[in-house]
């Protein structure tokens, strides 16, 4: 008989308990660290070499040389965020009871293109960097 007397308390507590989970968090797959971020901070006209450059950025997708004969050099990185969600309700009055269900999956990607122009001693000589987002 106590048994039967402690089921709703530990009901209660489990319901309590099951509500305080936390939402999954986005999924997000990048390919490097090629961010608006990044850009603004590690590239100073000027100052930042090539070597550096390829520290912080990796291997450019292009080089290519303007018409001066300097060489620049294209990134061009995709990044895409996924995150699903499910949210579930229940409540009771008495013996009569509700339950509901909800889910549902987003998804958005991101597209970064950066050049970054070199002078003759292969230091940044000036950059540009784009983000589309879709």
């Amino acid at each position: 008989m106590t048994h039967i007397r402690k089921l709703p308390l530990i009901l209660g507590v489990v319901m309590t308990l099951g509500a305080c989970v936390d939402p999954p968090q986005p999924l997000t797959q990048r390919n490097s660290q090629l961010t608006q971020g990044n850009v603004q901070m590690n590239l100073i006209v000027g100052k930042t070499t090539k070597a550096q450059v390829l520290e912080h950025f990796g291997s450019p997708n292009i080089t290519t040389r303007d018409g001066a004969g300097r060489e620049v050099w294209t990134y061009q990185r995709a990044a895409q965020v996924s995150q699903s969600s499910s949210q579930s309700g229940y409540w009771t009055i008495i013996l009569a009871g509700q339950s509901s269900r909800s889910s549902g999956f987003e998804s958005s990607s991101s597209m970064i293109t950066l050049i970054i122009k070199f002078d003759e001693h292969d230091v940044v000589n000036d950059f540009r960097s784009r983000t589309s987002k879709f």
